[in-house]
């Protein structure tokens, strides 16, 4: 894709109207990996999360006008490193736009805020099974961290935890 083409696409912080939007875009992703049965966000807890208590952030990627894509992120904080980094949740573009260079835009654009914000690294975490996001993202020159493994608790595990 050209860079002329790519001018067709403007990346803008989400605002509070966006949240239907989201939350459309939050479903789609899910059906994508095959959770969508996980997705328990609503229009109200996404505006409080997000506009209210203000911990995490979104851009929507436009094509023409069209909402195409979304990215949604929030700081964390290296102990080593001394410094806090964004971490990436979410990153989607619609299947219809991709192979645009929407995705590397987007993710362009975060890396940049990253440096803005004086922060130590730009990390996401990808399923195993998405080979074609793995191969984008190896392309852009991030590394794989083999090393670390990810874990959970939600649900009653949580409470368990939390109360036992």
């Amino acid at each position: 894709m050209n860079e002329s083409m790519l001018d067709k696409l403007q990346i803008r912080f989400a605002v509070k109207d966006d949240v239907p939007l989201i939350l459309n875009l939050i479903r789609e992703l899910a059906e994508y990996e095959q959770l969508l049965g996980s997705v328990a966000a609503t229009e109200d807890i996404l505006r409080e999360w997000l506009f209210e208590k203000k911990k995490a952030e979104v851009i929507i990627g436009e094509w023409d006008g069209e909402p195409v894509a979304y990215a949604l992120f929030f700081h964390n904080f290296s102990t080593f490193l001394g410094r806090s980094g964004l971490y990436l949740e979410d990153i989607y573009v619609r299947p219809e736009m991709r192979g645009k260079g929407i995705g590397r835009r987007m993710l362009k654009f975060i890396a940049e805020l990253a440096l803005e914000r004086n922060c130590g690294h730009l990390e996401w975490a990808c399923l195993d099974w998405n080979a074609s996001s793995i191969s984008f993202y190896l392309a852009l020159g991030a590394e794989a961290l083999s090393d670390w493994t990810t874990y959970r608790l939600s649900g009653d595990l949580l409470i368990k935890l939390a109360k036992g």
